[in-house]
């Protein structure tokens, strides 16, 4: 006997690839706006600054770069390959930064939207059994129902619940700030990268060392090192000047710094400058504009009388300091032009020292102080370079030069104020004095405000999120069973920090006090006789 196969059921429809690829957009959205992605993201972001702090970037220091590739002649081209010294505008670095963004909007945002219709809904019908929940209690009254329910939201609203009554019970809940908190760390959060994304793409610094007696406009081409972001044109500087007029150093009896404080006039070009006072953390501050003073030194004074009585009276040259603790520093003259031809040409090497010790023949420098300053100086005479195209320091010699021969040692001395060292040919190199240099960085961050702001908001969120409760009170009033009053049920729903069983506890005896002062006392029925 033959038997019939039952029919097969239709299969079923297959996607178009459109419907796919949309399904596959929305599972990759869904997981990227997830707050797991998101505090994965944030955490990348922070190992990706890691080699920031640790590796030299160009973006402060292009000279550090530069001995970084000297020292690890072939490690660096690797590093380099890898944007790992300029980590901050890398793209890697950028692309993380992006993700996070993308990432925490599409996660905030909707969170904030269901917030917002959280808030304006009604308190939820209280369950069905509250005696399962975690904090539960009932209560005995000779109240009716209504009226014990009118005592409960008397007390709840005093306690600044939102209360709703319903049909023989009452729900009522507070601490919406608790999630509003949430949001407002999360928002801030947003804010405050927007607003560091913010100033590295239209803000801008540089830094430059004036001597006493000079000063500086805010140009890229003044600085000595500076850095913009890639939307900042050199049109888009602020129009400002600044003179150091006088500079004070003040130590301690052991020699450590108390204190730096310039006196500098400042103005737009060409106008008459106004006068004050900035410090170490006291900068001038000016419409998102700040002018801070980041080190100092000493720029030694020297006047080079050619034979032909050819003169470069007092001219300053800054001297970096290479030992903080006694100013000791070094630094370099070049005069190119002072008579002679491209051959014929004259540079100084030397070492300031500011309270200065000759030892065994070689000077050294005892105190920060300018006590007893001395120079301890080499001549070189020939050949400095500065028009080969090749860019050099102004603050030291080419040792390519003096290797070559294109520069030949003429002379060397130690000097002191009004001293003067004679070269062979005639040429008289004169130590006249000294004047102090301010090392100034201008700053231009349009995002400063907006990250404060950021930052005060977040740390109000964060506060909001930790000490607040979100707590939800049900009661239900049934009729007693036996002496005809009302006995109420009590629940409590808890979410946030501390215990919540000692704060049910003292709720439900406020209550329990409030229900008997309500009750109406027994009638007193005359005694038999």
């Amino acid at each position: 006997m033959s038997t019939i196969a039952p029919p097969r059921p239709p299969a079923a429809p297959v996607p178009s690839a459109p419907r796919r690829a949309t399904g596959l957009l929305l599972r990759w959205w869904r997981r990227l706006t997830a707050m797991r992605t998101a505090i994965v993201l944030l955490f990348l972001l922070a190992l990706a600054a890691v080699p920031g702090s640790l590796l030299p970037q160009r973006s402060l220091s292009q000279n550090n770069v530069r001995q970084y590739f000297t020292d690890h002649p072939t490690l660096a081209p690797w590093l380099d390959r890898l944007f790992l010294f300029d980590v901050f505008s890398s793209p890697w670095f950028a692309a993380v930064y992006l993700l996070l963004f993308v990432s925490l909007i599409g996660c905030v945002l909707p969170r904030g939207l269901e917030h917002f219709r959280a808030m304006r809904a009604a308190p939820p019908p209280a369950p069905r059994n509250l005696l399962r929940l975690p904090d539960s209690g009932t209560l005995s009254t000779q109240l009716t129902g209504p009226e014990a329910l009118d005592v409960v939201e008397e007390e709840l609203r005093v306690r600044r619940f939102r209360v709703v009554r319903r049909e023989g019970e009452l729900s009522a809940e507070k601490g919406y700030l608790k999630e509003t908190g949430n949001l407002l760390f999360h928002l801030s959060l947003i804010a405050l990268l927007l607003g560091l994304a913010g100033g590295k793409l239209w803000g801008y610094e540089g830094s430059i060392l004036v001597t006493e007696g000079q000063g500086f406009c805010n140009s890229f081409q003044q600085y000595d090192t500076h850095s913009s972001g890639p939307l900042v044109d050199s049109g888009d500087l602020s129009p400002l000047c600044v003179d150091l007029e006088d500079f004070r150093a003040e130590y301690e009896e052991n020699l450590t710094a108390a204190s730096f404080t310039a006196d500098i006039a400042y103005g737009a070009p060409g106008e008459e400058g106004r006068t004050t006072t900035i410090g170490v953390n006291e900068p001038l501050r000016l419409d998102g504009d700040r002018v801070y003073t980041t080190g100092h030194g000493f720029s030694p004074t020297f006047t080079v009388t050619r034979p032909d009585g050819t003169a470069l009276e007092d001219v300053s040259v800054p001297f970096l300091p290479v030992d903080q603790a006694t100013m000791a520093s070094e630094g370099a003259l070049k005069v190119p032009d002072l008579g002679g031809d491209g051959e014929d040409q004259l540079a100084v090497r030397g070492f300031f020292a500011p309270t200065g010790l000759i030892q065994g023949g070689i000077l050294t420098s005892v105190d920060p102080r300018p006590l007893a300053p001395q120079v301890a100086i080499q001549a070189f005479q020939g050949y400095l370079g500065l028009d080969s195209g090749i860019p050099q320091s102004v603050y030291s010699l080419d040792s390519r030069q003096i290797d070559r021969g294109s520069l030949t040692e003429v002379g060397a001395a130690n000097l002191s104020v009004g001293e003067s060292m004679t070269l062979p040919d005639g040429t008289t190199i004169a130590f006249t004095g000294y004047r102090q240099f301010a090392a100034f960085q201008f700053s231009h961050d349009p995002g400063q405000v907006w990250v404060l702001a950021s930052s005060i908001a977040m740390l109000t969120g964060l506060l909001g999120m930790l000490l607040l409760r979100r707590e939800r009170v049900f009661a239900r009033a049934v009729a007693g069973a036996r002496d005809g009053g009302t006995v109420l049920t009590l629940a409590s729903l808890t979410r946030g920090s501390g215990e919540s069983a000692p704060r049910f506890a003292a709720l439900t005896d406020d209550l329990g006090a409030a229900l008997g002062t309500r009750a109406p006392e027994p009638e007193d029925h005359p005694r038999d006789t």
